[in-house]
């Protein structure tokens, strides 16, 4: 081994090849050594001297008190024990919540359901942000909980599998319709999925869903597509491993967390509804998805609902909260977010694939909303190479 190489521990008691990779691509930048036998074999190597340690200090006591015991350099990818005064680089669970509200917000939903079946410090942030946004809004939301529902002890509670999905079908029963339901794990989504097919509730007419983490492999091989908060790991990963090298060259760690956001919101079947109460809306709202990669303006989505720009403008305002062209240019600018962090597409073909004129106000126009140029926002968002 070559002992110049810095030396560095990956104990993750969670593991997402996503995090990882992002951890592998910056220690093949600088030149680490990695040492994952934590990660793969949960075997804790007690006396490793090394130079510092990446840390996922999710569960098992044992891990956090190795981790701790070595005062080595740490980075947490967790705050399960904010006790330990580690740096933290952490996704911004608040940002991908207000994402998911804001999503359904605009499709005109009046009824909302947060719903997690265990305790955890990410959903709380999740559900603090998501009912702080609806409730923003003008709108209620229900936060509903599997773990307060039943007396049972946590072993069985997590066992009963009937019993959680027949509480989850009442809940779903009883709550007004259409539905708007986010759950902070896409496993949590497939409960609201599959119990509405159980009962009868159609999703996405009666009841929509967004899931969280991007977890499930394939999932457009789904029955029901489940649309989720993309938490971008691998940059997560690599911002982790920069502030790591960091506090190895000796300087101060941060003194709070580092919070990453979401790149993005993936859409698919689950949540594919206008819920809005007015049909002008409606149908100009699918006439900007349809149409927003084309040349289009607010007299073309007018036209497109029948009705005057300036009584489309007030509908707009009064029914999602924005301008017609405000929708329009949010739209593209998602779109632009996706095509960015998923595809080496120049800038130029982005800003025509997103509908805009030149390269030069689509710049423009995504600097203003994101703070960032394409070129940086790809950078910080895309996938590792």
């Amino acid at each position: 081994m070559d002992y110049k190489k810095r030396r560095v521990l990956l104990v993750l008691s969670w593991y997402d090849h996503r995090l990882q990779r992002g951890i592998e691509k910056y220690a093949q930048e600088h030149g680490w050594h990695l040492s994952p036998e934590v990660t793969r074999e949960r075997t804790i190597p007690w006396g490793w001297n090394g130079d510092g340690i990446l840390a996922w200090l999710a569960e098992g006591d044992d891990l956090a008190e190795f981790v701790a015991r070595a005062k080595k350099p740490t980075v947490d990818f967790s705050f399960r024990r904010p006790q330990l005064k580690f740096a933290r680089v952490l996704f911004d669970h608040e940002h991908g919540a207000r994402l998911v509200a804001d999503h359904f917000l605009t499709r005109g939903f009046e009824h909302f359901l947060y719903y997690h079946d265990f305790e955890n410090w990410s959903f709380k942030e999740r559900g603090r942000a998501f009912t702080a946004e609806v409730t923003a809004a003008g709108k209620t939301c229900r936060w509903i909980r599997w773990q307060e529902a039943t007396a049972s002890s946590p072993t069985a509670r997590h066992q009963d599998w009937k019993r959680k999905r027949a509480w989850l079908a009442s809940e779903l029963r009883q709550a007004p319709k259409p539905l708007a339901v986010f759950a902070p794990s896409d496993w949590m989504a497939v409960d609201i999925v599959e119990t509405c097919e159980s009962i009868g509730l159609s999703v996405p007419e009666e009841v929509a869903v967004v899931g969280a983490d991007n977890l499930i492999l394939a999932a457009d091989t789904m029955p029901m597509p489940i649309s989720t908060v993309d938490p971008n790991l691998e940059y997560i990963g690599h911002v982790g491993a920069a502030l790591l090298d960091d506090l190895m060259d000796g300087k101060p760690p941060p003194e709070k967390p580092i919070r990453v956001p979401s790149g993005r919101l993936i859409l698919r079947k689950s949540s594919d509804l206008v819920a809005v109460n007015h049909d002008g809306v409606a149908k100009s709202l699918r006439f900007i998805w349809r149409h927003f990669h084309e040349p289009i303006g607010v007299a073309d989505v007018a036209r497109s609902a029948g009705m005057c720009t300036r009584g489309l403008q007030k509908a707009f305002v009064e029914h999602i909260r924005r301008s017609p062209g405000q929708e329009l240019h949010r739209v593209r600018i998602d779109h632009a977010k996706q095509v960015l962090a998923s595809c080496s597409e120049k800038t130029e073909s982005v800003a025509a694939m997103c509908g805009y004129a030149n390269l030069n106000s689509f710049w423009v126009a995504f600097r203003r909303a994101t703070g960032m140029s394409p070129a940086q926002y790809r950078k910080r968002f895309g996938s590792l190479p």
